[in-house]
């Protein structure tokens, strides 16, 4: 398993760590199999959608933290609930399909990290799992 360190910069935010897998798959030399990208956060997910357009980010972030508001009488002590909720929306994981020794996303697919209580020091964990 790789365990890659991501250093997010905003309370909310989407990073693009779709390199990150795929240098991660060449340096363990897969051809084909699947590359196993999961957060071991409770306010932090992993998602796939669009790189070509960074305003898609921007929409996503911008209706989640309107649909999920940062204050809404939350009970959690901590005072981080809308970032577990969203965590639990998008998920702590995805798989992607390794062919040829690359990551088999669409055109215009990236893979990212989405933080929900940054900023923060984050990991995320690869685990290739070869054919």
């Amino acid at each position: 398993m790789v365990k890659l360190d991501i250093r997010t910069k905003s309370r909310t935010e989407l990073v693009d760590i779709t390199q990150l897998v795929q240098k991660t798959v060449s340096e363990q030399n897969v051809q084909n199999g699947l590359a196993v990208i999961f957060v071991p956060h409770t306010t932090a997910a992993v998602t796939i959608n669009e790189n070509a357009d960074p305003t898609v980010q921007r929409d996503i972030l911008y209706e989640i933290n309107k649909v999920i508001p940062f204050e809404d009488n939350y009970r959690h002590y901590e005072g981080n609930s809308a970032a577990h909720i969203k965590a639990s929306l998008f998920g702590s994981s995805e798989t992607v399909i390794v062919e040829n020794g690359y990551l088999q996303l669409g055109t215009w697919q990236g893979i990212y990290f989405c933080e929900f209580d940054g900023p923060r020091h984050r990991k995320v964990w690869i685990q290739i799992i070869k054919e």
